[in-house]
Protein backbone atom coordinates (compact mmCIF):
# COMPACT_ATOMS: atom_id res chain seq x y z
CA UNK A 1 0.00 0.00 0.00
CA UNK A 2 2.78 2.44 0.90
CA UNK A 3 4.65 1.77 -2.35
CA UNK A 4 1.49 2.67 -4.27
CA UNK A 5 1.08 5.82 -2.14
CA UNK A 6 4.69 6.86 -2.83
CA UNK A 7 4.25 6.21 -6.56
CA UNK A 8 0.99 8.16 -6.54
CA UNK A 9 2.70 10.95 -4.61
CA UNK A 10 5.53 11.18 -7.12
CA UNK A 11 3.13 11.10 -10.05
CA UNK A 12 0.90 13.66 -8.34
CA UNK A 13 3.89 15.93 -7.69
CA UNK A 14 4.78 16.06 -11.39
CA UNK A 15 1.16 16.24 -12.58
CA UNK A 16 0.41 19.25 -10.38
CA UNK A 17 3.79 20.87 -11.12
CA UNK A 18 3.72 20.48 -14.90
CA UNK A 19 -0.04 21.05 -15.02
CA UNK A 20 0.28 24.24 -13.01
CA UNK A 21 3.09 25.51 -15.23
CA UNK A 22 1.23 24.54 -18.42
CA UNK A 23 -1.89 26.38 -17.26
CA UNK A 24 0.19 29.37 -16.16
CA UNK A 25 2.26 29.74 -19.34
CA UNK A 26 0.47 27.93 -22.17
CA UNK A 27 -3.13 28.77 -21.27
CA UNK A 28 -2.11 32.15 -19.78
CA UNK A 29 -4.13 31.62 -16.60
CA UNK A 30 -1.70 32.51 -13.80
CA UNK A 31 -4.23 32.28 -10.93
CA UNK A 32 -5.39 28.79 -11.91
CA UNK A 33 -1.76 27.79 -12.48
CA UNK A 34 -0.86 29.06 -9.00
CA UNK A 35 -3.78 27.09 -7.52
CA UNK A 36 -2.47 23.90 -9.13
CA UNK A 37 1.05 24.63 -7.88
CA UNK A 38 -0.30 25.04 -4.35
CA UNK A 39 -1.58 21.45 -4.62
CA UNK A 40 2.00 20.14 -4.95
CA UNK A 41 2.64 20.10 -1.16
CA UNK A 42 -0.83 18.67 -0.54
CA UNK A 43 0.35 15.48 -2.24
CA UNK A 44 2.99 15.18 0.49
CA UNK A 45 0.38 15.66 3.19
CA UNK A 46 -1.63 12.83 1.63
CA UNK A 47 1.40 10.52 1.72
CA UNK A 48 2.04 11.43 5.35
CA UNK A 49 -1.57 10.63 6.28
CA UNK A 50 -1.54 7.27 4.45
CA UNK A 51 1.73 6.24 6.12
CA UNK A 52 0.53 7.27 9.59
CA UNK A 53 -2.76 5.41 9.18
CA UNK A 54 -0.93 2.28 7.99
CA UNK A 55 1.35 2.28 11.04
CA UNK A 56 -1.47 3.09 13.48
CA UNK A 57 -3.49 0.19 12.07
CA UNK A 58 -0.79 -2.23 13.19
CA UNK A 59 1.47 -2.51 10.16
CA UNK A 60 5.08 -3.40 10.80
CA UNK A 61 7.30 -0.66 9.43
CA UNK A 62 9.33 -1.81 6.46
CA UNK A 63 11.55 -0.32 3.79
CA UNK A 64 8.61 1.52 2.18
CA UNK A 65 7.64 3.35 5.38
CA UNK A 66 11.19 4.68 5.67
CA UNK A 67 11.17 5.55 1.99
CA UNK A 68 7.94 7.52 2.48
CA UNK A 69 9.54 9.55 5.30
CA UNK A 70 12.70 10.11 3.22
CA UNK A 71 10.57 11.20 0.25
CA UNK A 72 8.65 13.64 2.43
CA UNK A 73 11.82 15.15 3.87
CA UNK A 74 13.37 15.49 0.43
CA UNK A 75 10.20 16.97 -1.02
CA UNK A 76 9.88 19.58 1.71
CA UNK A 77 13.56 20.57 1.65
CA UNK A 78 14.18 20.46 -2.11
CA UNK A 79 10.64 20.92 -3.46
CA UNK A 80 10.72 24.71 -3.69
CA UNK A 81 14.02 24.76 -5.56
CA UNK A 82 12.81 21.96 -7.88
CA UNK A 83 9.68 23.97 -8.65
CA UNK A 84 11.76 27.13 -9.25
CA UNK A 85 14.18 25.20 -11.50
CA UNK A 86 11.29 23.77 -13.55
CA UNK A 87 9.47 27.12 -13.66
CA UNK A 88 12.54 28.92 -15.06
CA UNK A 89 12.95 26.38 -17.83
CA UNK A 90 9.23 26.30 -18.62
CA UNK A 91 9.02 30.11 -18.75
CA UNK A 92 12.09 30.26 -21.01
CA UNK A 93 10.86 27.54 -23.35
CA UNK A 94 7.18 28.45 -23.62
CA UNK A 95 6.73 32.06 -22.49
CA UNK A 96 9.78 33.96 -23.73
CA UNK A 97 11.24 34.25 -20.24
CA UNK A 98 14.91 34.89 -19.51
CA UNK A 99 17.39 32.02 -19.84
CA UNK A 100 17.45 29.79 -16.76
CA UNK A 101 20.04 30.51 -14.11
CA UNK A 102 22.74 27.84 -14.13
CA UNK A 103 24.55 26.59 -11.07
CA UNK A 104 27.98 28.20 -10.64
CA UNK A 105 30.90 25.98 -11.55
CA UNK A 106 33.88 27.59 -9.87
CA UNK A 107 35.23 29.57 -6.95
CA UNK A 108 33.42 31.13 -4.05
CA UNK A 109 30.06 31.04 -5.86
CA UNK A 110 30.34 27.25 -6.21
CA UNK A 111 31.23 26.90 -2.53
CA UNK A 112 28.20 28.95 -1.50
CA UNK A 113 26.02 26.87 -3.83
CA UNK A 114 27.34 23.62 -2.29
CA UNK A 115 26.67 24.89 1.26
CA UNK A 116 23.11 25.87 0.34
CA UNK A 117 22.52 22.40 -1.11
CA UNK A 118 24.02 20.81 1.99
CA UNK A 119 21.70 22.96 4.11
CA UNK A 120 18.73 21.56 2.18
CA UNK A 121 20.11 18.04 2.65
CA UNK A 122 20.41 18.65 6.40
CA UNK A 123 16.83 19.95 6.53
CA UNK A 124 15.68 16.92 4.55
CA UNK A 125 17.53 14.62 6.96
CA UNK A 126 16.05 16.37 9.99
CA UNK A 127 12.49 16.17 8.66
CA UNK A 128 12.82 12.55 7.51
CA UNK A 129 14.47 11.36 10.72
CA UNK A 130 12.07 13.43 12.82
CA UNK A 131 9.10 11.77 11.13
CA UNK A 132 10.61 8.33 11.65
CA UNK A 133 11.41 9.04 15.31
CA UNK A 134 7.84 10.26 15.78
CA UNK A 135 6.52 7.05 14.20
CA UNK A 136 8.79 4.99 16.44
CA UNK A 137 7.44 6.81 19.51
CA UNK A 138 3.79 6.57 18.43
CA UNK A 139 3.94 2.87 17.54
CA UNK A 140 5.93 2.16 20.72
CA UNK A 141 6.91 -1.33 19.60
CA UNK A 142 10.60 -1.60 18.66
CA UNK A 143 10.04 -4.92 16.90
CA UNK A 144 7.61 -3.17 14.52
CA UNK A 145 9.81 -0.15 13.82
CA UNK A 146 13.30 -1.64 13.37
CA UNK A 147 13.27 -0.77 9.66
CA UNK A 148 12.86 2.91 10.52
CA UNK A 149 15.93 2.81 12.75
CA UNK A 150 17.86 1.37 9.80
CA UNK A 151 16.62 4.21 7.60
CA UNK A 152 17.76 6.80 10.14
CA UNK A 153 21.23 5.28 10.08
CA UNK A 154 21.36 5.21 6.26
CA UNK A 155 20.20 8.80 5.92
CA UNK A 156 22.73 9.89 8.55
CA UNK A 157 25.55 8.29 6.54
CA UNK A 158 24.32 10.00 3.36
CA UNK A 159 24.13 13.45 4.94
CA UNK A 160 27.52 12.85 6.57
CA UNK A 161 29.13 12.07 3.19
CA UNK A 162 27.38 15.11 1.71
CA UNK A 163 28.85 17.23 4.51
CA UNK A 164 32.35 15.86 3.86
CA UNK A 165 31.95 16.69 0.16
CA UNK A 166 30.87 20.22 1.02
CA UNK A 167 33.81 20.76 3.38
CA UNK A 168 36.21 19.43 0.73
CA UNK A 169 34.69 21.81 -1.83
CA UNK A 170 35.24 24.64 0.64
CA UNK A 171 38.88 23.71 1.21
CA UNK A 172 39.61 22.94 -2.45
CA UNK A 173 37.08 24.93 -4.51
CA UNK A 174 36.80 23.96 -8.17
CA UNK A 175 38.84 26.17 -10.48
CA UNK A 176 38.48 26.60 -14.23
CA UNK A 177 41.00 24.71 -16.30
CA UNK A 178 43.74 26.91 -17.60
CA UNK A 179 43.88 27.19 -21.38
CA UNK A 180 46.72 25.31 -22.99
CA UNK A 181 49.87 27.34 -23.59
CA UNK A 182 50.24 27.67 -27.41
CA UNK A 183 54.06 27.88 -27.18
CA UNK A 184 54.26 24.67 -25.19
CA UNK A 185 51.99 22.88 -27.64
CA UNK A 186 54.19 23.88 -30.61
CA UNK A 187 57.36 22.86 -28.70
CA UNK A 188 55.85 19.42 -28.02
CA UNK A 189 55.33 18.80 -31.73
Amino acid sequence: MIVAAIAAGEIGFWVFLLGGLAVRYLLRKPKLGAALLICVPLVDVGLLVVTAIDLRNGATANFTHGLAAAYLGFSVAFGHSMIRWTDQRFAYRFAGGPPPVKAPKYGRERVVYEWKDFGKAAISWAISCGLMELAILLVDAPERTAALTGWIQRLSVIVGIWGIWTVCTTIWPPKPKKPADPERISADR
